[in-house]
């Protein structure tokens, strides 16, 4: 008889995501990233809570992470464009505007894992992830194939409760245990 382990007996956990994309030319009828996205999140399980497009704008781009991350129906953010080196490329600043905390392996582990993929080339990606009220933002590269890598192998399990040994879910309810009261 094997013994099942804690992960295995643990019950999947939907997550309530939004999906911003970040583009002075995208519309939501041809929004590919954000459609990636939003078909894989809902394939896991997740609830789409939320989805907007906003211009490369810094204050635009904060303004709609803060608002989303106080918004009680919303656990995590991912929004998608924005993330280079041009100058319109305003997507990580907007989201460093907002963090509380950085979480900077994943930066570490997207670029190791976009390298796999594109080579050198990965060095102008700026993927970037943090945590703000509770919730958890992720900036993502506008291209479908790096929505792709970063949902499939870094945010696909740290989503899922039942990843073993530790993962972003098990975490929710000590985000912000330092604002109550004591």
């Amino acid at each position: 008889m094997s013994k099942i382990t804690d992960a295995e007996s643990r019950e999947f956990i939907p997550v309530r995501i939004a999906v911003l994309t970040v583009s002075d030319t995208r519309a939501l009828a041809d929004d590919r990233s954000g459609d990636t996205l939003v078909a894989r999140l809902k394939a896991a399980g997740h609830i789409l809570a939320d989805r907007d497009i906003v211009k490369d704008d810094r204050g635009a781009i904060a303004d709609k992470l803060r608002a989303w991350s106080l918004d009680p129906e919303i656990d995590v953010v991912i929004s998608t464009g924005g993330t280079g080196l041009t100058g319109r490329d305003v997507s990580v600043e907007a989201h460093r505007d907002v963090y509380e905390k950085e979480i900077d392996a994943f930066a570490t582990l997207f670029t190791m894992i976009s390298f796999q993929k594109i080579g050198t080339s990965a060095v102008q990606s700026r993927a970037t992830g943090g945590v703000a009220n509770g919730t958890y933002l992720f900036a993502l590269p506008g291209s479908t194939g790096a929505c792709k890598d970063a949902w499939d192998e870094i945010l696909a399990p740290q989503l899922d409760y039942r990843h073993p040994p530790c993962n972003f879910v098990e975490i929710f309810p000590r985000l912000d245990e330092h604002k109550r009261r004591k």
